[in-house]
């Protein structure tokens, strides 16, 4: 009996692969040499999010007890025109300090908020002010500190790298996400809601070491690459150098590929907006009926609501988990970036279509954790990965710009339309997930415009390698 040729077996990338790469694999393509940094950037993100989604509830339950579902949708206006003086000093930022002091000195930044925020809590501030303050605070927060990350990721990958590498990395992103959410509705009654405040800038602080931990690793890494004293020398002055002068918003309007990502971003956050009013308006409605008929397990009106969104979360954040973990980096190797793009408005398209046609709690808890359970994966990766063929200004200042003020943007339109629906024109929330289905149907044409300048610009950069 002849054995197997022992050059076939050594050339054999699975032979020789290590046991954790073959774990690894049944997730995504992941190669020799490659698992540290990945592992790392994936840790780096699970941190962030366990950090914000811990005290997330804490901005469901401030808002909607002291001031109620319409006045959360009305407050993304302030926040978008502070994002405006937000992205500035952070592109000026950027532009004068190397990336890990960048990291640095903006995540000690929200820290430093969340300790004061706890003090402002002891100190006896009404429940109605701190609701406010808190909740454009950290709409501010959950959109700069993420894009801060991802800009810093798609700064060390290739293009090739970072569409094989990044369903990896975004996986702890939605785990994070999970275990947040859960540890949040664990810690609520034994601790209180501003206690948690602590334990989030906590985790902030780990994530400061480990961002400048990569940083630092990545520098050793390029002395490692058999380049010349000379060639060396350049590129670590490339790796510690800070972003050329400019703008973020200026990045964005001068590039049709980053305008179209912007708009698509900015119509999906008006849809998400409005379905987040439409579960806003049902969760208060039930909560105050049941606390009135003393249904609610002893848990008080804000405490009731910040149980549901605990639980609520959890179920969103399981799903994107899920999807993350077995499907992101298949659906990437398959239809690729520009196919992933398409699928997010298809599910929103079906899920709102149910919604127009009879809204109880139940079926609109289900559809938005399945609406935002794509987002927090499928959607999050791909639009993340749409930024790896960009320039590294770009990949900075343009996308924090697109991440934040975009996002607030569709939210003030939101806000509006929910104003003009609520004040003048009397609707339900069948009516309002009918705006949602046109709003849609333009987010779908969208998509195809940016696969077009995708495909042109990518062509033009990085040719696809045989």
């Amino acid at each position: 009996m002849v054995g197997p040729d022992p050059q076939q077996q050594k050339s054999d990338p699975e032979r020789t692969c290590p046991p954790g790469y073959r774990l690894l694999r049944l997730f995504t393509d992941i190669r020799p040499g490659e698992a540290s940094k990945a592992l790392l950037l994936t840790f780096n993100i699970f941190l962030l999010l366990l950090a914000y989604y811990i005290i997330k509830p804490v901005r469901d339950a401030l808002i909607l007890a002291g001031r109620g579902a319409e006045i959360k949708s009305y407050l993304a206006g302030a926040q978008a025109i502070l994002l405006i003086l937000v992205i500035k000093a952070f592109s000026y930022l950027a532009s004068r300090v190397p990336r890990h002091l960048l990291i640095t000195w903006v995540t000690l930044f929200f820290i430093s908020n969340l300790i004061i925020f706890y003090i402002l809590n002891i100190a006896g501030v009404p429940l109605g002010t701190m609701g406010i303050i808190f909740f454009i605070w950290i709409g501010i927060y959950n959109l700069l500190v993420p894009a801060q990350f991802w800009g810093f990721a798609n700064d060390l990958y290739s293009d090739e790298e970072g569409r094989r590498l990044f369903p990896l990395i975004a996986f702890g992103a939605t785990s994070g996400a999970v275990f947040g959410s859960r540890i949040a509705g664990w810690l609520i009654r034994p601790i209180g809601l501003y206690s948690l405040m602590l334990v989030s800038a906590a985790i902030l602080g780990l994530c400061i070491l480990l961002a400048i931990h990569i940083h630092k690793r990545e520098l050793k890494h390029i002395a490692r690459d058999g380049l010349s004293p000379v060639e060396l020398e350049q590129k670590k002055i490339e790796q510690e150098k800070p972003l050329k002068k400019g703008g973020g918003f200026r990045l964005v309007f001068k590039s049709r590929y980053l305008l179209l990502i912007a708009l698509v971003i900015g119509l999906y956050n008006f849809i998400n907006a409005t379905g987040e009013y439409i579960l806003s308006n049902v969760v208060t409605r039930t909560a105050s009926q049941a606390v009135a008929a003393g249904l609610a397990g002893g848990l008080d009106l804000k405490e009731y609501i910040g149980k549901f969104f605990a639980e609520y979360q959890f179920l969103t954040n399981l799903i994107a988990l899920v999807l993350q973990l077995f499907l992101v980096s298949r659906i990437f190797k398959w239809i690729g970036v520009g196919g992933a793009l398409l699928i997010f408005p298809f599910i929103a398209l079906g899920g709102y279509g149910f919604i127009a046609v009879g809204a109880s709690l139940l079926l609109i808890k289900w559809v938005k954790a399945l609406e935002n359970g794509t987002d927090y994966s499928l959607m999050n990766t791909t639009k993340h990965a749409l930024f790896l063929i960009t320039s590294r200004e770009e990949k900075y200042k343009a996308k924090a710009a697109i991440d934040t003020f975009f996002v607030r943007g569709g939210d003030v339109i939101a806000a509006l339309g929910i104003f003009l629906g609520t004040t003048y024109l009397a609707f339900n929330v069948e009516k309002f997930a009918r705006v949602n289905i046109l709003g849609v149907l333009i987010w779908i044409s969208l998509c195809f415009l940016i696969i077009r300048e995708y495909k042109k610009l990518r062509g033009r950069t990085q040719p696809e390698r045989s």
